[in-house]
């Protein structure tokens, strides 16, 4: 029997490596076209949207307007389907385990629903039960547990079927919210030391790598 049969992932630097590859510098191509002359670090585009979330950085930051918003959402979306994020090494068995065993793999990402599929078909060659991602808009995606409900609602699971996997705090506060329990991505993110420091302390469960994960998923 599955200790999580409804396991709910992240995608962004939890599946694939994609801020370094992907998201970073198509936010830098969006600084260029709506902010000239402007720029991020990779360490502080990393510490910022941690610390305060994307919208949110993109506001205090840069002074982001809707329609800015709309303009780096249609170059975002442009780069990330023409750029293929790798997966992380460690995966693959972890999503072929689930789905062998009954279990469930519900995507809840602030990724696009379009590119989380492709990634899946690429590197996976499946599709996920479920996938919650950016379209939902900021009222329901993460950190608010519109999602987890959903879920728990399709599937008829109680919070204790389901796991939380993530790299960030929007999903270690919506897994939170519902009672729920929450295992950090570390092998993203523990090049970045506050990040390390707070998630490893906070969480339920803390993995360096997928191997950890998938030894905690499927050992009795």
């Amino acid at each position: 029997m599955l200790k999580y049969p409804c396991l709910v992932l992240d995608h962004d630097d939890t599946v694939v490596r994609s801020e370094e590859t992907v998201n970073y510098p198509a936010f830098l191509k969006a600084l260029e076209a709506l902010r000239p002359g402007m720029s991020v670090s990779l360490e502080d585009f990393t510490l910022w949207t941690f610390r305060e979330g994307f919208f949110e950085m993109c506001v205090n930051h840069f002074q982001f307007s809707q329609a800015d918003f709309q303009k780096q959402y249609s170059i975002w979306l442009s780069y990330v389907m023409s750029h293929i994020p790798p997966c992380f090494p460690g995966i693959a068995p972890i999503l072929k385990r689930q789905r062998q065993e009954g279990g469930r793999i519900c995507v809840v990402s602030h990724s696009a629903r379009d590119n989380i599929l492709r990634d899946y078909q690429v590197h996976f060659g499946l599709e996920p039960d479920c996938i919650f991602g950016w379209e939902l808009g900021p009222e329901l995606r993460k950190p608010a547990p519109y999602p987890l409900d959903q879920i728990m609602s399709m599937y008829g699971a109680s919070p204790e079927a389901l796991l939380v996997v993530d790299d960030m705090k929007s999903g270690y506060d919506m897994a939170k919210a519902r009672g729920v329990r929450f295992a950090w991505a570390g092998w993203s993110r523990r090049n970045v030391p506050e990040v390390a420091s707070l998630m490893s302390r906070y969480s339920d469960f803390s993995f360096d790598t997928p191997e950890a994960l998938e030894q905690f998923l499927f050992t009795p």
